[in-house]
């Protein structure tokens, strides 16, 4: 299956958090937070949103930072994807 995001939605997938402290202690499961960069895998067309003529400005492949509570958890062939409004980047990381 294949995600198509409509508007100005994008569809990321999370990179994996670290596992271990800069002082090199091992974090348990529970004691790691939710990654703030993700890829982004799939891009809307952009277009009239509410309104307002949106122009997307990320592409797929693009390594960008999210809001902390931004977008819907999608679990699509194990594995998990997150959908979000572009408006929800806050900066590609290049």
């Amino acid at each position: 299956m294949k995600l198509s995001p409509l508007g100005d939605r994008v569809v990321l997938k999370f990179l994996e958090a670290e596992e271990t402290t800069k002082g090199g202690i091992i974090l348990a499961p529970a004691a790691k937070e939710k990654p703030q960069v993700a890829e982004i895998i799939a891009v809307g067309k952009g277009g009239i949103v509410d309104g307002k003529e949106v122009v997307m400005e990320v592409k797929v492949g693009d390594k960008v930072i999210l809001s902390k509570y931004a977008g819907t958890e999608v679990k699509l062939d194990d594995e998990e994807y997150t959908v979000a409004r572009q408006s929800d980047i806050l900066a590609i990381v290049e």
